[in-house]
This record gives structure tokens, C-alpha cells and sequence, in this order.
């Protein structure tokens, strides 16, 4: 497994982008009997996040109508999700996701770990920034509520900016940590998580990929092998901060949506070429076999080409 990759996203900016014309075209396809639903993937799908803040802003100061208000009231279901969440600044339509995670009964831990372990120092503060002002609370007190043990310590760690900010790269130090993992998972009897994740947090990406590399080396199984034995959360944190592990979505249309929305613009042809390579099928003829109508066009839209 390599940790550096060059990021490749599927989304681009439209070349000839005309922000009047693309609110003007928008409104055409959602004014009378009818919705043209393959209009607003033809525009929304094929701009970037910050040209749809564009659209929305013409589309109100020329019309004297929210975008997104009447988006909600033409559209349903997941293909709603699907272009709603596409409207969305990137911060906000993370917290959204995290939110809904926390909220009421139970938490999903899988999405706290999917939106914030990818996440550079500088992103997550804009994260965080963005939380209290939508939600008027901090996101630190309210993932402190929702989770414990080392798990919240982990989160913690990640939201306070504790990641090498220089991304050093050290090999000497690298087998030197390589040893503590394996002292503190498969060398004793018993797991010393708090280990596991300080390492996980605290490193570069880039280092990363050394300690795990001295691992195999060390122990003669991958890191992932260890963690899925070690750590009831590890595995999880493993796969989101790597394009390998966003190929797990499956048929969870709500993580499938999240992912492709969130990654599109990042790096969602890296996604697509790990998909592959795991499952021997394209991310697209899963797409196409597992969803259909609006919905599944619009997520094809945004993984672009096979």
C-alpha cells in the first residue's frame, strides 16, 4: 500500500462557465409542468463546488429565489441528496455529515473517522470553525459527548491540528516507530491503543508510509492485518485516510454519496483506480448496477468515465 499519491480529481472547473446562464438554464428546467431533472445534472455535475456558489448568488440576485429551496421542492429522494449536497460549501456539507452522525440515538463512529481522518491541519480548523457557526456548539465538546475511551482521544487529537504541519519524513525514526507499534499491539499480551493513535495522529502521511512499510518488515504482516487484530476502531481509521479505503462504500447509499460528493473535486480518479484493483470491476459499472434513475446518473456524472 503506498500512503503518497497525486491527488486526481473527476470534477474540474467548467472552462466557459457563465454563472447568469447556468441560473437562467436552472430555472428553466425546474418553472411549469415538469422538472428537467438531466439539465441540472448537465450544469450542477459539471461545475466545480465554488462555481455552484456562483450559480446560487446570480441565481438569487436575478431571479429573487433560493437555488437550493427550489431544488428541494422539484427533487426527492437520494437524487436530491445527491444535487443538494452538491450545492453545499465543502466545510458545510462535512459538518452536516458529522452532525447528523452525532444526533440523537447512538453515533455513527464510521462517519466521524470518514470526514475528519483525511483531513490536513488547516482543513479540519476550517471544519471546526464552520461547525460552531452552523450548530452553536464546539465540535470538540460535542464528539467528547458522543464518543470515549481512546476512540475520543483519537478524534481529539485530529481536531486540535495535532498532525506534523512540516510533513517530515524520517526514515531512522520510522523503524524506531515501526518497533512501538509492534511492542504495543502483536509484541505483548493485551493492546496499548493510546500508542496506535497518537502515531495515526500525530505523523505526516508521508511518514506514515515508512513506519508501515518498517512494519511488514518487523512483524511479516501488513498494518492493516495488525490493526483489524488490534484495534476495534483502527481498521476504519486506516481505510479513510487512504483512496483505497473509499472503495468500501458498497451499496450504503448515504456513505456512497458522501464520498463521491466530498472526493469528487480531490481526488475521486484515485478512488476509482483502487476500486478497480480490488473488486476487478469499475466503480462506475457498480454505480450503474447497483442504483438507477436520476440518482444513479447523477453519481455517474460525478465519477466521470471508466
Amino acid at each position: 500500500m503506498s500512503w503518497y499519491y497525486t491527488p486526481v480529481p473527476t470534477v474540474v472547473p467548467a472552462e466557459e462557465f457563465d454563472a447568469s446562464a447556468d441560473a437562467n438554464a436552472l430555472r428553466a428546467a425546474m418553472k411549469g409542468f415538469g422538472t428537467d431533472e438531466q439539465a441540472i445534472i448537465d450544469i450542477l455535475c459539471a461545475r466545480s463546488n465554488a462555481q455552484r456558489q456562483q450559480i446560487m448568488e446570480q441565481y438569487t440576485s436575478e431571479l429573487g429565489r433560493d437555488l437550493i429551496d427550489d431544488l428541494k421542492s422539484e427533487l426527492g429522494g437520494k437524487f436530491e441528496d445527491v444535487i443538494v449536497g452538491l450545492m453545499m460549501t465543502p466545510e458545510k456539507y462535512l459538518c452536516k455529515q458529522m452532525h447528523k452522525a452525532m444526533d440523537g440515538i447512538g453515533t455513527d463512529e464510521d462517519t466521524l473517522i470518514e470526514v475528519l481522518a483525511p483531513q490536513t491541519n488547516e482543513e479540519v480548523k476550517k471544519i471546526v470553525d464552520c461547525y460552531e457557526e452552523m450548530y452553536g456548539r464546539p465540535l470538540a465538546e460535542h464528539l467528547c459527548s458522543e464518543t470515549s475511551g481512546s476512540f475520543r482521544r483519537l478524534l481529539t487529537m485530529i481536531i486540535v491540528g495535532a498532525r506534523d504541519p512540516q510533513g517530515t519524513v524520517d526514515p531512522d525514526l520510522a523503524v524506531e516507530q515501526a518497533n512501538q507499534l509492534y511492542n504495543a499491539g502483536e509484541g505483548k499480551l493485551g493492546t496499548d491503543e493510546e500508542v496506535f493513535y497518537k502515531l495515526l495522529a500525530h505523523c505526516s502521511f508521508d511518514q506514515l508510509e515508512i513506519v508501515f512499510d518498517e512494519y511488514k518488515k518487523l512483524s511479516g504482516q501488513t498494518i492493516e492485518q495488525a490493526m483489524k487484530h488490534e484495534l476495534s476502531d483502527g481498521t476504519t481509521f486506516l481505510r479513510q485516510t487512504t483512496p483505497q479505503g473509499y472503495g468500501w462504500a458498497g451499496t450504503d447509499d448515504a456513505k456512497l454519496i458522501r464520498i463521491i460528493i466530498s472526493r469528487s473535486e480531490i481526488d475521486l480518479q484515485n478512488v476509482k483506480d483502487e476500486y478497480e484493483q480490488m473488486y476487478n470491476k469499475t466503480l462506475l459499472s457498480a454505480v450503474r448496477n447497483e442504483c438507477s434513475g436520476d440518482y444513479k446518473r447523477a453519481l455517474c456524472a460525478l465519477i466521470g468515465g471508466a
